[in-house]
């Protein structure tokens, strides 16, 4: 993971807009969000069954990247099209979070999230084969009063502790958030019954840089 905190999210789109949802937040919301100085890497995961429907995480330098300045300024300012798409988040739950310990990196096929609070201690960091990563994030208090965003969205939730656990076996993944984390923690909230909750593959990821990258035109040799 980029950076010692984070932003992570869940929520679902109602089918019908999901098609305008994914254009404008590919498009619009997440260079808007990447051009603010600090955030390093932007993700989008699609659940591969059941809800929360999305999970998104922005990996930023530090916390006072997500708690002060051009971001709060941002979410106090939505644009035009935002202000059309917030209303569809249902069931939002967004956490600005610090990463307190982690192994491994770059952007895997699939991913984990659970959502836990801790019984007594907090579980060991999962190793294994299939796996490429795996870090423990901690909620921090929001800052201040509620954005126009989150207004707009009529609130929204919060998570304690999240592990993200990245893998490019989705067996793999599985069994960590199903057996070895089971007893631990609280599975993600909102799970459709009969799917297993908090498991996502990647739509989409980009960086500051893709998104202030130049088109260039092509040429017939």
């Amino acid at each position: 993971m980029l950076g010692r905190a984070a932003v992570a999210m869940w929520w679902s789109v109602a089918p019908e807009v999901r098609a305008e949802w994914e254009h404008w937040h590919s498009s619009e919301h997440m260079p808007e969000r990447l051009a603010i100085p600090g955030f390093l890497r932007g993700t989008r995961w699609v659940a591969r069954s059941g809800e929360p429907s999305y999970f998104v995480l922005y990996e930023v330098a530090e916390l006072a990247t997500i708690t002060t300045g051009a971001y709060l300024e941002r979410l106090n300012n939505p644009t035009p099209w935002s202000l059309k798409m917030m209303p569809h988040h249902r069931n939002m739950v967004r956490s600005l979070c610090a990463v307190r310990a982690g192994w491994g990196g770059g952007v895997p096929q699939t991913l984990a999230t659970i959502r836990f609070t801790p019984k007594s201690e907090l579980p060991r960091l999962p190793q294994g084969k299939g796996l490429t990563g795996a870090h423990l994030l901690q909620s921090q208090p929001m800052p201040g009063a509620q954005t126009t965003e989150q207004k707009i969205r009529g609130g929204d939730r919060e998570a304690d502790w999240l592990f993200v656990v990245s893998g490019y076996d989705a067996t793999a993944l599985d069994a960590v958030a199903s057996a070895e984390l089971g007893d631990a923690a609280l599975m993600d909230a909102g799970a459709m019954p009969g799917s297993t909750p908090g498991l996502y593959r990647l739509a989409y990821s980009a960086t500051p840089a893709d998104v202030a990258a130049p088109v260039h035109g092509r040429t017939a040799a």
